[in-house]
């Protein structure tokens, strides 16, 4: 088992990937030196760098894969999905209903979200809520360095379109750039446990399977991503008062793992569902529903973005689920 951080074990993952099938190839902005390990690996043929038109490129990453490339491709930031909308909503993950099964595409859209560093609204958001209402795409949020590569691995092999979103706090190249230079007197709140970890033996983590993080009987804890490590923290707290948390990593929102929810749900009798991305028509209510339909009394309250992100460090942390959020939250249901 090897300690490794975040974004080099998805790099890791992704090498793995193109050394065993060739059909693999990477491109997007900037590539070939955000990837320049596996240029100096693969070449330019199969590491490549694109315009600033993310319409261009995935638009060409969807043709490629239907012609029998397995492509990953880059947008540097999922706010500018909605650049290159059509060819997700309209074309990756509509072709294989259109044609029958006659025709899949097989890409990863590989995209980094989140936000915690004063970028404000349009170069913070996550976007998972909005991926994941669209039929036929498959919507992954790792949390770890070993889920990281596991959940790259599983992307690459999958038949047809993923979007793999990693968090910029778990990501040192994105630390490197976003929080360096003129910012280096500011505060960045990483989590240690998401950006370096252990990975084991390279394999691939089973998509729509959540993953329980810590046990606990009297409020269940739920979310993706930076989110997990948030409630992780709230969990510390709240144990000084004598509330255990059950913690659930759910690392796909799409498809979503139900029966994970149902479990702690139903275990605890009470749940807060946490999400960096927009509380209305997003996870969080996805996640109320899936309780309400599967007829599970529990308590339940939830912590996401209320409004735009703002660019002022000090009103950003107020808006983001943070840990102060969370265990407010648990607090109120245990009243």
């Amino acid at each position: 088992m090897t300690v490794m951080t975040f974004a080099d074990a998805i790099d890791e993952a992704l090498a793995s990937a193109m050394a065993r099938d060739d059909r693999v190839v990477t491109f997007g902005e900037d590539v070939r030196l955000l990837r320049r390990n596996l240029l100096a690996r693969f070449g330019p043929s199969r590491v490549m760098d694109t315009p600033i038109s993310e319409s261009a490129f995935l638009g060409a990453a969807v043709g490629a894969a239907m012609a029998g490339l397995r492509p990953v491709v880059e947008i540097m930031l999922v706010d500018f999905v909605g650049v290159a909308f059509d060819a997700l909503l309209n074309h990756a993950a509509k072709v294989e209903a259109f044609s029958g099964g006659q025709w899949r595409c097989p890409v990863v859209v590989r995209t980094s979200c989140g936000a915690g560093f004063g970028d404000g609204g349009q170069h913070g958001q996550t976007l998972w809520g909005m991926l994941s209402g669209i039929p036929g795409l498959t919507v992954v949020v790792p949390s770890t360095p070993a889920d990281g590569a596991g959940l790259m691995l599983a992307a690459i092999d999958h038949d047809g379109p993923v979007v793999f979103m990693e968090h910029k706090l778990l990501a040192d190249y994105w630390l490197d750039y976003l929080g360096g230079a003129s910012r280096s007197g500011l505060d960045f709140d990483v989590p240690a446990a998401g950006a370096v970890g252990e990975v084991p033996d390279l394999a691939p983590t089973a998509l729509g399977e959540a993953v329980i993080r810590r046990r606990g009987g009297d409020v269940a804890l739920v979310g993706v991503g930076v989110g997990v490590h948030r409630a992780l923290q709230a969990a510390e707290v709240l144990a000084d008062e004598d509330i255990n948390c059950t913690v659930l990593d759910l690392r796909t929102v799409a498809p979503l793992d139900r029966a994970a929810v149902v479990e702690v749900a139903s275990g605890t009798g009470r749940m807060v569902a946490i999400d960096e991305d927009y509380i209305r028509a997003g996870l969080t209510g996805e996640i109320a529903a899936v309780l309400a339909e599967e007829g599970v009394t529990a308590k339940f309250t939830r912590v996401a973005v209320e409004s735009t992100i703002p660019f002022a460090r000090h009103l950003e942390r107020d808006v983001l689920p943070n840990v102060g959020r969370i265990v407010d939250a648990v607090r109120q249901l245990k009243l």
